[in-house]
């Protein structure tokens, strides 16, 4: 791969291509081993003494297949020394945050984080000795307050994911590095391509690949991209600790980092039209959605983000779950179920005020009796027909 710069497109199709993990092939193949050979015990004992991608050991340190996947996230994100790979995305925020704190340490974690980063942090960092507060990520002043002698480290997901607020991460990182803290960031929702992570203060940018990376919604898998300070501590505990990603995963990633510029394109001009529609009806309340002009959060969008992707929710006006749940239900081509980030578009009704120490349920601004949320993932479908079937839906909601 030339040393010029190239355009995002260019990178995604070439990224993780080294001459020596493909040719004559164009993909890296699939190798899957546990057992590397030596060519004699020198050449063992001196294995021992390198740790880091690109040099065999044992199928735990992962193969050409894997260090090609890490090897293009690691450039996707400037100013990273390295990437390591987990099962989960879920596992991957779990060791990012077992790799900078330990026992006596306090974490603070954003108020618009999901609740399985929340879980993590309430309940299995207990478990480790470490403690855990929620904060408001609107609040800059607030934040720089609350840090505390035994604070390590804070965790932030811009925006939430359930409830979509995009917070002010410069700051909020200058506000933590003033003091010493590590700062992990959740960057799932735009990802490299959207939000350079690391070049706006983060130390470790947490993905879940089984989103936009993947693609097609068959495969679970996470990654965390660090900075120089942090990335050994972070590949020193994994490795310790058993993480390691499937190299038949990691192929699939690849192949879907291949096309992920092209299918985010897509997604977020669909969305733009569904949000902007969705905006004009007076069964909704609100459309939060950080792409859209006069969305909240639009304008720190607009200044720190290059991209997004397809994922928003919306407010119902009025009413109650059981219309909510009619609205969803009436749906067609519309799936029900978890995630996002696939081709197919999905519908759920969600409960951001279940997962709320600090920040109100409705957003402020939002008259309270307009509390029902249903996040929607704007897949590639046709937008007309997705709008011609949320019609439907809303037409189900008025009825119930």
């Amino acid at each position: 791969m030339s040393d010029e710069p190239h355009h995002l497109s260019t990178q995604l199709v070439q990224l993780g291509r080294r001459a020596e993990w493909t040719e004559p092939a164009v993909n890296p193949p699939i190798w899957r081993a546990s057992t590397h050979l030596y060519e004699n015990s020198a050449a063992q004992q001196a294995g021992l003494k390198v740790n880091a991608d690109g040099h065999f050991h044992y199928g735990a340190r992962g193969g050409p297949t894997q260090w090609a996947l890490a090897d293009a996230l690691t450039v996707l994100e400037p100013g990273a020394a390295g990437t390591m790979l987990y099962p989960t995305g879920l596992a991957a925020a779990a060791m990012a945050l077992l790799s900078v704190l330990k026992a006596g340490d306090e974490v603070l974690v954003a108020d618009n984080c999901y609740d399985p980063s929340r879980t993590i942090a309430v309940q299995a960092l207990r478990d480790y000795g470490i403690s855990a507060r929620f904060f408001d990520p609107h609040d800059v002043a607030g934040f720089a307050a609350a840090i505390g002698d035994a604070t390590r480290a804070v965790l932030l997901e811009n925006p939430g994911s359930v409830s979509m607020e995009v917070c002010d991460i410069p700051a909020l990182t200058a506000a933590a590095k003033a003091r010493g803290l590590a700062v992990l960031l959740d960057n799932t929702w735009a990802g490299p391509t959207g939000f350079q992570a690391l070049k706006h203060g983060v130390d470790l940018s947490i993905l879940a690949l089984t989103k936009h990376v993947g693609g097609h919604s068959d495969l679970m898998l996470g990654a965390v991209t660090a900075n120089a300070a942090c990335y050994p501590r972070l590949r020193r505990r994994s490795l310790m600790l058993g993480q390691m990603a499937s190299p038949d995963d990691c192929a699939l990633a690849l192949r879907g980092l291949r096309t992920m510029g092209v299918r985010l394109e897509r997604s977020c001009a669909s969305a733009l039209t569904v949000a902007e529609w969705l905006q004009s009806r007076s069964e909704i309340a609100a459309v939060l959605f950080p792409m859209l002009p006069g969305s909240p959060g639009h304008e720190l969008w607009k200044r720190d983000f290059t991209g997004g992707c397809g994922l928003m929710t919306i407010i119902m006006a009025g009413k109650d779950a059981k219309a909510r749940d009619a609205l969803v239900d009436a749906l067609s081509l519309f799936g029900i179920g978890y995630s996002w980030g696939g081709f197919e578009s999905l519908a759920l009704g969600s409960h951001p005020e279940r997962d709320r120490d600090v920040l109100p349920w409705p957003p402020r601004g939002i008259d309270p009796e307009n509390r029902f949320a249903v996040r929607l993932w704007i897949g590639l479908e046709e937008p007309a027909d997705l709008i011609a079937d949320l019609e439907r839906g809303l037409a189900a909601w008025a009825d119930s």
